[in-house]
């Protein structure tokens, strides 16, 4: 068998994991948290100590996502926000960040405080912008930068290849948070970067019932790398048996469900732009997008988050999301279930216009997911 097998093989297959003990089709859950030594005191298996990194659960779940991401190497996380702590906690006092802005305002707000008390010096540019990107990091010359492509919630796309040769040149390390993109719509390593890093909490799992975070590399022995290899096992973020086994499960399908969401997604965002009662929908897939080039040359497909700017303000955006049915009141993104966040309630100090509902699409048929939308913009 060929080993350059495609995605949706190698996720059926959860990377080639069976339960060789028992013969099953579906990998098994192994969650002692310690492991047996024989009457020698010699470990009976060298690579299972303590559960805090030996787990072969969690190991399959790396797995499929290292061949998902053509990496060389996977942490799986507790949350993704752990994962972006994971990165961040490398940097000593003194060294300086370069940040993309408009990203997940947790994601900003965190790395924010956090180099505040590592005096760590922040800078934030708008990395859509490429000549912008370039001309930040011969300023300032930071140890790391971070971006996120397509952006939550303005859906901004980042040219990941100009942002690692802008980062490479001045010997930074470039972090890709590609949660949006799925490691089936992009391949941030292929294209330049050092690390990627995913929410694995939403499309990677995709049923809203599991919190994890998987940061992934081709650069192992990177020094970076094994610190953030050491801080995992140090500091305990490790994700537990039973949400990898999920993972492994939600996995198997995600070609598929990513390629409904996507589906569906360009469906809605082409029917909401040409919406009388709609001023504007960001979304990559959009010809008239800003980033919609960048987006078609480095992604095989858009995703399946957008943002709609409905006609009006506050009143009529609640208005709208108060009549959605089908488009669940939640916040998450990812899910096999669509649902809607009027996200200047969330953050409403961070320049979001009050008219923005933040938009993800899920399964469903896509003519009910029109019609709910059409029924409540009435």
């Amino acid at each position: 068998m060929k080993r350059d097998l495609k995605p949706a093989t190698i996720a059926a297959h959860a990377a080639g994991a069976v339960d060789k003990q028992s013969a099953g089709v579906v990998p098994p859950i192994q969650t002692s948290t310690t492991f047996m030594r024989d009457e020698t005191y010699a470990l009976i298996r060298p690579d299972n100590i303590y559960s805090r990194d030996d787990s072969d659960t969690v190991r399959t779940a790396e797995q499929v996502i290292t061949k998902l991401e053509q990496a060389e190497d996977t942490l799986l996380f507790p949350a993704g926000m752990a994962a972006i702590a994971g990165v961040f906690r490398t940097l000593l006092a003194g060294d300086t960040a370069l940040v993309q802005s408009g990203i997940y305002w947790g994601t900003t707000k965190w790395i924010r405080d956090f180099c505040a008390r590592r005096d760590v010096t922040l800078h934030e540019v708008e990395a859509s912008d490429a000549a912008a990107l370039k001309t930040a990091c011969q300023a300032h010359r930071p140890t790391l930068v971070f971006i996120e492509t397509p952006s939550n919630p303005w859906l901004r796309t980042v040219d990941v290849a100009a942002a690692a040769q802008a980062t490479h040149a001045v010997a930074g390390t470039l972090v890709v948070d590609a949660t949006a993109a799925t490691p089936i719509l992009m391949k941030p390593l292929a294209l330049g970067a050092d690390i990627v890093m995913h929410s694995a909490t939403k499309a990677i799992n995709g049923h809203s019932d599991v919190l994890a975070g998987v940061l992934s590399t081709n650069a192992p022995t990177d020094p970076i790398w094994e610190a953030i290899k050491m801080d995992r096992h140090d500091a305990g973020a490790v994700l537990g048996p039973f949400e990898a086994w999920l993972l492994i499960r939600a996995m198997r399908t995600l070609p598929l469900r990513v390629e409904r969401m996507t589906e569906n997604a360009v469906t809605l965002a082409q029917y909401l732009h040409n919406h009388p009662q709609v001023e504007d929908v960001f979304y990559p897939g959009l010809p008239h997008h800003p980033g919609h080039e960048v987006a078609k040359q480095q992604m095989s497909g858009y995703g399946s988050l957008l943002s709609v700017l409905v006609k009006g303000g506050r009143a009529e955006a609640l208005k709208v999301v108060g009549k959605l049915q089908l488009f669940l009141r939640a916040t998450s993104l990812g899910g096999v279930e669509s649902l809607v966040e009027h996200r200047h309630t969330i953050e409403p100090h961070t320049g979001i216009p009050e008219n923005l509902i933040r938009v993800s699409v899920g399964i469903e048929h896509i003519d009910d997911l029109k019609d709910d939308w059409e029924q409540a913009l009435s």
